[in-house]
């Protein structure tokens, strides 16, 4: 008996796996070098828009933050291993941004 049209549809359904929240974790790094990583990435990314929101060259950018320009192409080419959190907190500081650090329960809901 032929399986209909509905069936064979149904059955091609793509298949997928709920993520954890944090890639980092997903991709199978050991639970507190994900949540570094995961900082790290995310400081990145507001410094880069930062960056962008204020029209910056990176050459201007880098003369902002203190640094050459290498590390802001570093910055914009997700070099995540070259940068610490210290280092991107002081970075965001130079640009007019305060981080604010909260710590919760790992049991907690996000």
């Amino acid at each position: 008996m032929p399986k209909s049209k509905k069936s064979a549809k149904a059955s091609k359904k793509p298949k997928y796996e709920v993520g954890s929240g944090n890639i980092f974790i997903d991709l199978g790094f050991p639970e507190e070098e994900a949540a570094n990583l995961l900082m790290r990435s995310n400081l990145m990314m507001m410094l880069k828009d930062a960056i962008e929101n204020r029209d910056w060259t990176q050459q201007r950018a880098a003369k902002e933050l203190g640094v050459s320009q290498s590390r802001v192409s570093d910055l914009f080419t997700g070099q995540i291993h070259k940068f610490s959190v210290d280092m991107l907190m002081k970075w965001l500081n130079r640009v007019g941004k305060e981080v604010v650090v909260s710590v919760k329960d790992k049991t907690e809901v996000a």
